[in-house]
């Protein structure tokens, strides 16, 4: 016999120690004849992994039967080596010879043997990322993947699992990170002396100190502020039965689903609550109602959940156990955790003076599902042995290694039983034993087809690769991991963002999404060069040029291979983008007003499934976001909203402020400049005041003194009262939201108006093609005066019409009374507009500011009237971000990246009004150093 040395590449004899070896191999992996060979890994995949899938008791019954069980050596394995060579095992390392090997847990790839067929739980039914490697790598092995997950009987029932286990280390652990919880919250309780599960020699001894605290609970030994305590176990299966085994041991009071409330209210404090959640009680069809198990099981695409709405509400630990398909509903979404984890609003807790409170009536969540994203959404890692709690704060919708601060306690161990690895290893040892002998019979190396009968249909059905390829039941991995698939140019990002527009707002948009590194970004925009010097300051980020309105097959395109797109063009587009987008059903968002446009186009994108999120900048934007805030802690205080009333600007630094207008311009003035001509409607002391367009709005300013160190005059802008109903503060009896500028600019403003040069109408003079002049030239042809008069004189004439002489002079400031040419732009408006965008523009080292101004006035329920003054400034950086750009691209990328990852879901048109969209959004902008000072009085 001879083999080719992988060196030298040639021919030579095998070695005597060789051909025994390969003798060995035949006999041990033929089907019919030799002896049946099966080995037991040693378990690689985490140092706290002791469990093995068959204990010395199953291995003698299996020697008995003329077996050959081999056992790779393991100092930490629960059972010894000696107990397995007792019971007839060969103690191994070299364990090729077997044809099947059972193990627990994945297997690494460079372990994985060909030819084999490996037992294992492998954790890729799902289509799970971290373990597409070790997929692909038993296709190309050849390895025969019988994972235990899917071994089932006729109706669907696992029948091999660890799951009773699972539940019971999962409860002893959550019980022990509860004490520490509310330790750090500020409580001490009986729950302090439950330790971790692996702390203990086996159950029963845990079962003894859980009993001790139950025994001081029912003395009245819990914190009277903590109020009654309520578990809520979803599931009734082995999972869900051994965590209430454990649960038992404590004082406690099972209720039905309907009385959770009830008991969450008024129940008593010497024992605790629970209830189990079943699919009936939480799934419902949406349309009509109602819960049919047959129809859920074939088509649960066509059911909500409830759960997170009737009883997550009421729960103080939820404890998870249900297994979890994506076409399933979950039974907490992203934005069902922001609203669960608010600051407590509870009847039930009787605090007082110097007593701590609970942050939320959520305390605690032990997912021993251990499906991160899966039926809790908020749940994205699990943790580990060696860390087995986290915190999630909603707002952050981010993890961290505390109990202190913010958040729902997290337990959410993959491999909770190995806490208690050997009564794990003989209850799962004996599902698993009646089996072994039909999964020995598997051969890897025939043809799966034919060898499925001798397998039979639990061991058959549950083969996910065999032959280099997945069976016929599991080839819906292949299109899951395809869907999962996301390649951006020439990198792999999992999520991708379209950014439209590459202007001064999109750098802080580019710039804070892909800080994950998960994100990528495509810049589109009209100009090459823009998105060409965007994309090369920041990683993962794409040029194309594109215009939306000459090239909606284009922009198709792009959208068809992103997971949001977000417009930062002129507002006008908005609605081009967001029908392209509702026809390809990708995500969008905006920093503008959500125009009656958008608005005509809610139903649409409800049907499409799509959410487009509108008014995520300054203003509109962070003043949404800093009056809810206070409105919604008002109303939880039980007080009442009288008035409101906000102004916001956007205005040069003071040093920069040096123009007649006191106002610069890093866009077009068109939109600014015309607004002046817009009318406006506010509520002031119950009465609808309107303003009148075309010039009304200069009569209706007022000065600002709520900073004396500012010279600011206000005036209102668009129309306020909506926002009674907006805002939920219809019992205001003034609403008014207006525009901030420096004294002087309605002024000059006016002047403007009152020489016809914000008329947005068609002047001759003005067309394109004709003849050329200056603004004197054109001054004069305002006035009817002969072109040659008297500039002095044509200055007196101006000033008979304006009325002010500062006026006239700033004016002249401007340039509107030079030599200089009129840019020929067909009316006086865009002729005025074009001039100001070179006269009025920021210089080098010159900077923007953001001012911001809410009044509130509050009646509290004692009668105190209080005056609540909320103050936002923002500088700008003159070696980075405009504070325009700040303020209005930091929010809009936020609320991006929470369309991206789930945080917010609601379909249609969606405004960031509510609590569980605002206040993350506030909280990141905080973080960002974006903050606001707020200063009250009582009247």
């Amino acid at each position: 016999m001879f083999r080719i040395d992988r060196v030298s590449r040639n021919i030579r004899p095998l070695s005597k120690l060789e051909q025994v070896k390969n003798a060995q191999n035949r006999c041990y992996t033929k089907s019919s004849g030799g002896q049946k060979v099966m080995a037991i890994r040693r378990e690689t995949q985490s140092v706290w992994e002791r469990r093995a899938p068959l204990g010395p008791q199953h291995v003698k019954k299996l020697v008995k039967k003329g077996v050959k069980v081999l056992v790779q050596p393991s100092n930490r394995r629960a059972y010894p080596m000696q107990a397995y060579a007792n019971a007839g095992a060969r103690i191994q390392e070299d364990i090729s010879s077997a044809s099947v090997i059972f193990g627990v847990k994945q297997v690494p790839v460079d372990l994985l043997l060909s030819n084999k067929t490996y037992c294992f739980f492998s954790h890729t039914i799902k289509a799970q990322p971290d373990n597409m490697d070790l997929l692909d790598a038993m296709l190309e092995k050849n390895v025969r993947c019988v994972d235990y997950e899917r071994m089932c009987d006729a109706n669907g029932q696992r029948v091999v699992a660890f799951g009773k286990y699972a539940g019971i280390a999962g409860m002893i652990d959550i019980l022990h990170g509860l004490g520490l919880r509310l330790l750090a919250l500020g409580n001490h309780t009986p729950f302090m002396h439950v330790a971790p599960a692996h702390n203990y020699r086996n159950s029963h001894h845990a079962r003894q100190a859980i009993r001790d605290a139950g025994y001081e609970i029912s003395l009245n030994m819990m914190p009277k502020s903590i109020g009654p305590m309520t578990f809520v176990f979803t599931g009734s299966g082995n999972v869900s039965q051994g965590a209430q085994e454990i649960f038992q041991e404590l004082p406690h009071e099972y209720v039905p689903p309907n009385m959770l409330k009830k008991v969450a209210l008024h129940g008593e404090t010497n024992k605790l609550y629970a209830t189990e959640i079943s699919r009936s009680d939480q799934f419902e069809r949406k349309v009509g109602g109602g819960y049919n198990a047959d129809e859920f099981e074939e088509h649960p695409e066509r059911y909500i959940s409830t759960f997170a709405h009737k009883y997550a509400p009421y729960a103080s630990v939820i404890v998870n156990g249900i297994y979890w398909s994506p076409q399933t509903p979950r039974l907490i979404t992203l934005p069902d955790a922001k609203s669960l984890l608010q600051p407590a609003n509870t009847p039930w807790i009787q605090s007082s003076p110097g007593t701590p409170t609970l942050p939320s009536r959520l305390i605690a969540v032990c997912d021993i599902s251990a499906d991160p994203g899966g039926s809790l959404e908020f749940m994205n890692e699990c943790t580990t042995i060696d860390e087995p709690f986290c915190l999630y704060d909603a707002e952050q919708n981010k993890d961290k290694k505390s109990f202190k601060g913010p958040g729902v306690l997290i337990c959410s161990i993959d491999n909770m039983p190995t806490q208690l690895p050997m009564e794990a290893t003989d209850f799962f040892g004996d599902l698993l034993f009646p089996h072994v002998m039909d999964i020995i019979r598997s051969d890897a190396n025939k043809p799966f087809d034919e060898n499925k009968e001798k397998m039979g249909p639990i061991v058959a059905g549950s083969v996910i690769t065999s032959n280099g390829r997945l069976t016929p039941n599991f080839e819906y991995i292949a299109k899951l991991r395809e869907e999962n698939k996301q390649v951006f140019g020439d990198f792999s990002s999992k999520k991708k963002a379209l950014i439209l527009g590459a202007g001064y707002v999109s750098a802080p948009v580019v710039e804070y999404l892909t800080r994950d590194p998960d994100v990528g970004v495509t810049v589109a925009a009209a100009l090459k060069s823009e998105a060409d010097s965007l994309a090369t300051k920041h990683e993962r980020t794409e040029p194309v040029l594109l215009d939306v309105v000459e090239r909606p097959d284009l922009l198709d395109d792009l959208m068809q291979s992103h997971d949001v797109v977000v417009s930062l063009l002129p507002w006008t587009l908005h609605p081009v983008v967001a029908k392209r987008a509702i026809a390809n059903k990708i995500n969008m968002v905006t920093a503008s007003y959500l125009s009656p446009a958008l608005k005509d186009m809610h139903n649409e994108a409800v049907e499409a499934g799509i959410t487009v999120v509108n008014e995520c900048g300054v203003d509109p934007g962070i003043d949404h976001f800093l009056a809810l805030e206070c409105f919604h802690d008002v109303q939880q205080g039980g007080g009442k909203i009288e008035s409101f009333v906000s102004f916001c600007g956007g205005l040069p630094a003071p040093e920069c402020s040096d123009n007649p207008l006191g106002y610069k311009f890093s866009w077009s003035p068109r939109g600014a400049l015309l607004n002046m001509l817009s009318g406006a409607r506010y509520l002031q002391n119950g009465q609808i005041v309107d303003i009148e367009d075309n010039g009304g709005l200069l009569d209706a300013t007022n000065p600002m003194d709520f900073l004396p160190g500012f010279s600011l005059e206000g005036y209102p802008n668009r129309d306020s009262t909506i926002y009674g109903e907006l805002y939920g503060i219809n019992e205001a009896s003034t609403i008014l939201r207006g525009t901030l500028r420096y004294k002087g600019y309605v002024d000059v403003i006016r002047g403007m108006v009152n020489l016809g040069l914000l008329d947005p109408k068609p002047e001759p003079l003005l067309h394109e093609n004709g003849p050329d002049l200056t603004w004197r030239q054109f001054m004069c042809s305002i006035t009817n005066q002969d072109p040659s008069i008297f500039y002095d004189n044509l200055k007196e004439i101006l000033l008979d019409r304006l009325g002010d002489e500062k006026t006239l002079k700033g004016l002249e400031e401007l340039g509107l009374l030079s030599e200089q040419p009129v840019p020929k732009c067909g009316s006086p408006l865009d002729a005025v507009s074009q001039h100001l965008s070179h006269q009025l523009v920021y210089r080098k080292n010159e900077r923007d500011m953001i001012l911001m101004r809410h009044e509130i006035t509050v009646r509290w329920p004692d009668g105190r009237r209080e005056l609540k003054g909320i103050n936002m400034i923002e500088y700008g950086d003159p070696k980075g971000y405009t504070a325009m750009a700040k303020t209005v691209g930091y929010p809009c990328a936020i609320a991006t990246k929470m369309v991206m990852d789930g945080e917010i879901q609601k379909t249609g048109m969606v405004l960031p009004f509510s609590q569980d969209i605002y206040r993350p959004i506030l909280k990141r902008l905080r973080d960002e150093g974006i903050r606001d000072t707020e200063k009250s009085v009582f009247l």
